[in-house]
């Protein structure tokens, strides 16, 4: 397996720190194929016209933030345009000081498609929409680019995309100011074109400066900004993409919110958008939330405390362990088996070695004793996550890189690597009797 330095650092460097890489995580991805598959069958049906909406629900470190991360991957290669974005104190989904249109802003500022991965792609995506337009114009029509026909007939096919989006909620203000950004592209006014661009990213404070700057009346707010997002959607599947993905993870900072009343209007902004895309008010739209299992199940504080949530969420009497239900709205992550983790280890110490170049020392039985050390915690059948045992095991390959003369198998064994691997409990031999290679 080969891969490029600058993703094998990142990789390493990002996991070390306890975060998901934004790059090449197609090189560690172990496990998760139902949860993969059950959210790119998602996928299939926005790129149909239709919406989806899921629920990842996994303890701290279980590997929600990366299952997003490597769906937003898998998105991205087929023509989707994806906007993500982590809540914060700052940014919720309903606000009264400007947190839900923060959490718009974060969106748009991370707006990505294959060729621009790492966010800030609506300028491209607007300026690949005019030169779509203009070159299907003229295969259609085979009239002269410099012609006066030729503009006519660029406008009247711009038109029919901007028209359509008309219908929707604040559609026409959407259009008038798509309107405006092609024009200023004809007459090269790239002013004007970044005026357009700041209004979408919401960054117009009123509606006087709006009206001065676009002659619009209107602008993106706390209560508005989802239909927005619904808009742009639309739009996007009109202007040659498959349709939009929403990530939206750290759904426990609404759970943090102190006041009742708050959370419950955030958990209503959630109960609207689930609806609208269970019932065919939105298209082209696809939006994933991340969340603890507390901040989803607790009935006084979690997205349960909302009834018409749980009602709707809530799992069934059929599921279990072992049973899982992937076409739910809610996927549970199930900690990944020891031979997944071996896999992984096998990854990161192949990535590691090849990125500071040395012969690679540790083998697959050390890989062994190491995994059955960290599942030795006290309480690891519970609480440990593969965040912790990937940052243990990149420790571990650090310290025999720059230590080449250590016995690893004894360094291993004497738990030293590990902190909490110090207590006195040990794994029993029928405890990992299934473990063979």
């Amino acid at each position: 397996m080969k891969i490029p330095k600058r993703i094998a650092s990142a990789v390493i460097n990002s996991l070390k720190g306890g975060v998901v890489p934004r790059t090449g995580l197609p090189y560690i991805t172990v496990g998760r194929e139902s949860e993969i598959d059950a959210l790119l069958h998602d996928v299939d049906i926005i790129a149909d016209g239709g919406a989806s909406f899921r629920f990842i629900v996994g303890k701290y470190g279980s590997g929600k933030s990366f299952l997003l991360q490597t769906i937003r991957s898998h998105v991205m290669d087929r023509n989707f345009v994806v906007v993500d974005a982590d809540l914060s104190p700052e940014r919720r989904l309903q606000g009264t000081k400007g947190q839900g249109l923060s959490t718009y802003k974060e969106l748009m500022k991370n707006m990505s498609t294959k060729t621009r991965p790492d966010g800030g792609a609506l300028t491209l995506i607007l300026d690949r929409w005019i030169s779509g337009v203009q070159t299907e114009t003229a295969a259609e029509t085979g009239l002269p680019v410099d012609s006066t026909e030729f503009q006519k007939a660029v406008e009247k096919n711009i038109f029919e995309v901007i028209n359509s989006l008309s219908e929707m909620v604040h559609g026409f203000d959407f259009a008038k100011l798509l309107t405006i950004y092609y024009r200023a592209s004809v007459t090269g006014n790239d002013e004007e074109k970044a005026k357009v661009v700041q209004w979408f990213r919401g960054e117009f404070i009123t509606k006087s400066e709006a009206k001065a700057q676009l002659g619009i009346n209107i602008i993106i707010t706390d209560d508005d900004w989802y239909e927005y997002i619904k808009l742009f959607a639309m739009f996007l599947k009109k202007a040659g993409y498959s349709g939009m993905l929403v990530l939206v993870d750290e759904l426990v900072n609404i759970y943090k919110i102190p006041n009742s009343i708050t959370r419950q209007y955030n958990y209503e902004k959630i109960l609207t958008m689930y609806n609208d895309t269970l019932q065919g008010k939105a298209k082209y739209i696809g939006i994933i939330m991340g969340g603890t299992p507390q901040c989803i199940e607790d009935t006084r504080r979690g997205v349960y405390s909302y009834e018409a949530l749980r009602s709707r969420l809530a799992e069934g009497r059929f599921g279990r362990e072992g049973l899982k239900d992937m076409l739910a709205p809610v996927i549970h992550l199930s900690p990944l088996t020891y031979e997944e983790m071996l896999v992984l280890t096998e990854k990161l110490s192949d990535i590691h070695a090849q990125l500071f170049e040395y012969q690679q020392r540790i083998t697959q039985e050390d890989m062994i004793s190491f995994i059955k050390l960290e599942f030795s915690r006290i309480g690891s059948d519970s609480h440990i996550t593969p965040r912790e045992v990937i940052r243990d095991f990149i420790e571990l390959l650090d310290i025999v890189y720059q230590n080449p003369q250590i016995n690893i198998s004894e360094l291993i064994s004497s738990g030293t690597v590990m902190t909490a691997a110090s207590s006195d409990v040990s794994t029993s031999e029928e405890e990992f009797a299934e473990f063979e290679i």
